[in-house]
């Protein structure tokens, strides 16, 4: 019999059972601790949401008279028309149960309506500049996603067309800003963004 052999499955098998167990005391505790965190999120009361960040639409300093004969461009104004009567937030990042903590579950519903505002706002902005890029209107697409960039949207391809355009026009400084601010977001698209923006940044050194 090959006792040395014998032994090091012996061995083997214990180790990974002791491994086992502790990743189970490990789940079952993150499991407790989710569920505790939920419970106490769900028990505190309504509080006021003035110190929210709540966005305005610019659209006197947009360029909502370009293309006005484009049916989707057409369409695009009418939603940011229709959204900049309405109450827009950004809460990329932030999960139900951080949302209840800070503002009270009975805030949930209302601060999903904001945010969920907030995903078509930067979605439309997104397809309304790359009708305006695919024109050759350099300055109205710049406009429209520069204005995203304040409200620190994590829509990649608003970051992309930056930074195709500033390199084109050899605005290092202004490639360093793009890269900062997604640097500095809250989603889990920032390192993918941040990867892409060094590549292209390479590519063209």
């Amino acid at each position: 019999m090959n006792f040395p052999f014998l032994a090091s499955v012996v061995i083997f098998v214990i180790v990974l059972t002791r491994q086992l167990r502790r990743n189970s005391k490990l789940k079952t505790k993150q499991e407790n601790d989710f569920w505790e965190r939920e419970r106490r999120a769900d028990s505190v009361r309504r509080k006021p949401l003035d110190n929210l960040e709540y966005i305005h639409i610019p659209l006197e300093h947009l360029p909502v008279n370009r293309l006005p004969d484009n049916e989707k461009v057409h369409e695009y104004l009418e939603v940011l028309h229709t959204l900049s009567e309405q109450n827009i937030v950004n809460l990329t990042g932030y999960s139900n149960t951080e949302l209840k903590l800070e503002y009270g579950a009975p805030n949930l519903t209302v601060l999903t309506e904001y945010d969920q505002n907030y995903t078509i706002l930067v979605r439309t902005l997104q397809q309304w500049a790359d009708v305006l890029y695919r024109e050759g209107l350099i300055e109205e697409t710049c406009a429209v996603l520069e204005f995203a960039l304040k409200t620190r949207t994590d829509v990649s391809k608003t970051y992309y067309t930056l930074a195709e355009i500033y390199t084109n026009r050899n605005e290092s400084k202004r490639l360093q800003e793009l890269t900062a601010i997604a640097g500095s977001l809250k989603s889990v698209n920032r390192n993918a963004i941040l990867r892409s923006l060094d590549e292209m940044q390479k590519q063209d050194s």
